[in-house]
């Protein structure tokens, strides 16, 4: 016949000494008592924790004991419920045979699974974000690329805006009764001072250099033959200005 209190306190002594800083007894009729299980530490320090409580019934071991989770740190309702899933399991195949540590163990090796899962998840929203600031910092260098549509949008509006210009100045000079200007002359001078490149080349001096734009520069090949010469003394803007003019 099968001793069953004996069983009992035997391995209660034994689980003691295993266990000694997370094991306390609640209760000696019924015995009832507590262990604390903490995974392994993950690699940013994180762990989870459980703490399983225990309740032998009158034929245990050959009818397993009563257990429930007293409390816990970190664990998501899922791990619970798996957690009570994996008892309910390794209890069933050790029956009649003493088992607290193998059920304690199993809980151990599922926290540590719990842990390496959070490394997983933490790894890959680490890959996430740092693919999403490569992808944002792609677009910010490469910016708006310079087609011939877009050039020509802002050519068109370039030259709306220099001949409300050469209208405004004309107006002026004619106010001041001062002679009328060409329209080319009138560009230049005063306070109107274009370089030409900037007239025939504006995404590479202004609007590239501010918004990190790509420049399509075949756009600009024949900049060199146009027939602007800098060096003619008609296209001195001090002169052009000049009320000699």
């Amino acid at each position: 016949m099968t001793d069953y209190a004996e069983e009992q306190r035997n391995e209660l002594e034994a689980i003691e000494s295993i266990y000694p800083d997370s094991f306390t007894v609640l209760s000696e009729d019924p015995t009832s008592f507590t262990i604390t299980v903490t995974s392994d530490a993950g690699e940013n320090g994180e762990t989870v924790e459980t703490t399983l409580k225990f309740t032998y019934v009158d034929k245990y071991p050959d009818e397993p004991p009563l257990w429930e989770i007293y409390s816990q740190e970190n664990l998501e309702e899922s791990d619970t419920e798996d957690i009570l899933t994996l008892l309910q399991q390794q209890a069933e195949e050790n029956l009649g045979m003493v088992m607290i540590f193998t059920l304690v163990t199993a809980v151990q090796e599922k926290l540590n699974t719990i842990v390496d899962v959070m490394k997983n998840r933490q790894e890959e929203e680490k890959r996430r974000k740092e693919k999403e600031a490569q992808e944002a910092e792609k677009v910010a260098f490469q910016g708006t690329v310079v087609t011939i549509e877009n050039f020509l949008a802002w050519k068109a509006k370039f030259e709306l805006e220099m001949a409300e210009l050469r209208r405004k100045r004309q107006k002026e000079e004619e106010q001041a009764g001062k002679p009328k200007l060409t329209g080319t002359r009138t560009a230049f001078s005063g306070n109107n001072l274009f370089p030409v490149k900037f007239l025939l080349t504006p995404w590479l001096s202004s609007y590239a250099a501010g918004n990190n734009v790509e420049v399509d520069e075949s756009l600009f090949q024949d900049i060199e033959d146009l027939d602007l010469d800098e060096d003619d003394p008609d296209f001195d803007p001090i002169e052009m200005g000049s009320d000699e003019d």
